[in-house]
């Protein structure tokens, strides 16, 4: 973590509110199928948002994560390397948030860098992996590893086919979200500069 001063006052606030958004019942969740998606040889952390932190932090499994989702040869990141660098470390974090918005996770669900580096916000980081995991589970191209109870899937669009008559006959019909103007009259309005002509 960096080296930071304890918070006071709102900021201090702010902050326990952050960290109580924080589920250890779904990091474990998070820590199976990133497991389970990665391969045999990624090693479980301790239970422990400093130790899921700690785990994440430097990059390498969330990078090897994203491009356990492609197929072999289309990896979006194409050289991972080990690295004990801060700006290097982070820079495969901002590669593996690039990847996943290409993937299809939505900008709003995607953590800043320092949420994860600095521990400022790990419930922003499980809300990425869990939408992560859901548009992997929704896409079910072969490549999802893990149990499929794990994620939601992602609600699909819905289209829907008119014949040219079908058209046709909707272009006659008033929606009554449009309002109405049934039994409207004038009848008792003055028109404008009406009591100008009065005097």
């Amino acid at each position: 973590m960096a080296n930071r001063g304890p918070s006071y006052g709102l900021s201090r606030e702010v902050q326990e509110k952050i960290e109580q958004k924080y589920d250890p019942e779904l990091e474990s969740r998070l820590v199976d199928w990133i497991v389970a998606q990665c391969g045999g040889n990624v090693e479980k952390p301790q239970p422990g948002k400093q130790n899921f932190q700690t785990w994440l932090m430097d990059g390498t499994i969330l990078c090897r994560l994203i491009n356990s989702l492609y197929p072999r040869g289309k990896e979006p990141i194409k050289k991972i390397p080990e690295t004990q660098m801060a700006f290097k470390q982070m820079e495969k974090i901002s590669q593996f948030l690039q990847a996943a918005e290409a993937y299809g996770v939505i900008t709003t669900d995607i953590f800043q860098t320092v949420d994860l580096w600095e521990g400022k916000d790990m419930a922003a980081v499980q809300r990425t992996l869990m939408a992560l995991g859901s548009v992997a589970l929704t896409k079910d191209d072969g490549h999802y590893r893990g149990n499929r109870d794990w994620f939601h899937r992602k609600s699909q669009g819905n289209r829907r086919e008119f014949s040219e008559e079908q058209l046709r006959q909707g272009q006659n019909l008033i929606g009554l979200q449009m309002g109405s103007n049934r039994g409207a009259s004038q009848a008792g309005m003055t028109g404008y500069g009406m009591h100008r002509q009065i005097m």
